[in-house]
């Protein structure tokens, strides 16, 4: 049965977090690695706006849509099993799929794993008792708040809903950098479990517009901050055991990871591609990132023998460039993109295209925030051409150059290209070693691709 929120609409609850209060810092421990408050305004839409979607996580069992860092997560009550049931409704998730734990502050994570720490007849006091694996103290230092997750022991018993793991005895738990997600959990006093805010195997969203645009109906509130900056989801690593694993690539790259202490021999658990089995982590599983549109990936120049190929009666093309692609590239005679190509017999017919500069596309774009690019062009198309013939229509939208900039670009970019009606979206690869977010990107467009093509 369709997921509908009881009065059937959705709600977005605008939120700027520089006007909601003042955070103020404990002095034990610097930034928000230990434990932290904030001092609410009193007046203003935007402490409301997010108060109302405090009470909601903190009684309801329909979701609540917010951004961090990385993507927009899509939240609830780790600890109540009903919530967390309205996270799968909502989503059309696969229930073996399991959720990310989203924390506050150490203290909050410490009382997660043993009920008693911070209280005054606790004894676990001192390094050697605290809770949180050894192995992951330096991470933390490192890389929280921000887009890693790490596995933890499950606690017995466990005050995590049985459906935040499923089968597992591990669970992921995470820090968002983002300070209104922060404040969101904090103000819940909740651990907070949160996939990612979009339909079941959609590209993830970025915006909340894109919330909007899958699950509208199907929750009652999105808390817009504006778009994400990292745009890929955190990377999920295991330090439990003999050398660590990423099981999921994210924000956070290995050779980053290898560079703390404990973690130099830290090694790739996951495959690009779906996998078979339970699954560890989220994204590990099941098809991911994809748009209505067929995604191919191509690795290599842009061959006009290879979109001829894709090319049906009427089919609209979407092209995602990153460093070499060109739109000339299909409409110039010999031409590609680092060398020339005439396998083809050359360009696609001038008859059949025609090339228009960039236009209002780009604005829109940059306004929403979906898109943080140097250029989208349309290559517009009559009905018919002068022949009676169905004119191709070519989209292209450039993501950017270096990896980080993919990163955040990449989602809005298969949503954009999707919302033209594009029939194939071809995607220039990059190599997976060209930055710290180069290997998220390419597992992200592995998982979204019909297939991967070498040139």
């Amino acid at each position: 049965m369709e997921a509908r929120t009881p009065g059937g609409e959705t709600v977005v609850l605008p939120v700027d977090v520089r006007r909601i209060g003042a955070f103020a810092f404990k002095e034990a421990e610097k930034g928000f690695l230990g434990d932290w408050d904030i001092e609410l305004a009193q007046d203003g839409k935007d402490a409301t706006n997010l108060l109302q979607a405090v009470e909601r996580l903190q009684t309801s069992n329909v979701p609540v849509a917010f951004p961090t860092e990385t993507v927009y997560g899509l939240g609830a009550d780790a600890t109540r099993g009903d919530a967390v049931a309205g996270i799968y409704k909502a989503k059309r998730r696969p229930a073996d799929n399991p959720l990310i734990v989203h924390i506050s502050s150490l203290l909050q994570l410490r009382q997660l794993l043993n009920s008693a720490w911070g209280s005054e007849v606790n004894p676990l006091h001192g390094e050697n008792q605290d809770p949180i694996p050894n192995i992951y103290h330096l991470l933390i230092s490192r890389f929280w708040p921000g887009p890693l997750t790490i596995l933890l022991p499950l606690p017995s018993p466990s005050p995590l809903a049985p459906s935040v793991t499923g089968t597992l005895s591990t669970f992921g738990a995470r820090m968002p950098s983002s300070r209104l997600a922060l404040a969101l959990i904090h103000l819940s006093g909740l651990p907070i479990a949160a996939p990612s805010a979009n339909a079941s195997t959609r590209p993830s969203p970025t915006t909340a517009a894109h919330v909007l645009h899958d699950l509208s109906g199907r929750i009652e509130f999105i808390v817009d901050g504006g778009p994400c900056d990292v745009g890929v989801e955190s990377t999920v690593v295991d330090g439990l055991v003999e050398p660590p694993v990423v099981l999921r690539p994210g924000g956070v790259s290995v050779e980053m990871l290898r560079k703390c202490p404990g973690w130099e021999r830290v090694e790739v658990g996951y495959r690009d591609g779906a996998e078979t089995g339970v699954p560890r982590a989220p994204g590990m599983k099941y098809k991911h990132y994809s748009p209505t549109a067929r995604v191919i990936l191509v690795h290599g120049p842009l061959s006009i023998q290879l979109v001829t190929d894709y090319l049906g009666t009427g089919s609209n093309i979407g092209l995602a460039t990153t460093e070499t692609w060109k739109i000339d590239h299909l409409t110039t005679p010999g031409v590609s993109s680092r060398e020339p190509n005439r396998k083809a017999g050359g360009a696609l017919n001038r008859s059949r295209v025609r090339t228009a500069t960039a236009d209002s596309m780009h604005d829109i774009a940059s306004n929403d925030g979906q898109c943080d690019t140097t250029a989208i062009s349309r290559v517009r198309a009559d009905e018919k051409d002068e022949k009676d013939e169905k004119v191709i229509d070519i989209v292209a939208t450039d993501l950017g150059t270096e990896s980080a900039t993919i990163a955040r670009n990449l989602f809005s970019a298969l949503r954009e290209l999707d919302g033209q009606g594009v029939d194939v979206i071809f995607v220039e690869a990059i190599t997976a070693t060209e930055g710290h977010a180069a290997a998220a990107v390419m597992n992200r467009l592995r998982k979204a691709a019909e297939r991967e093509v070498q040139i």
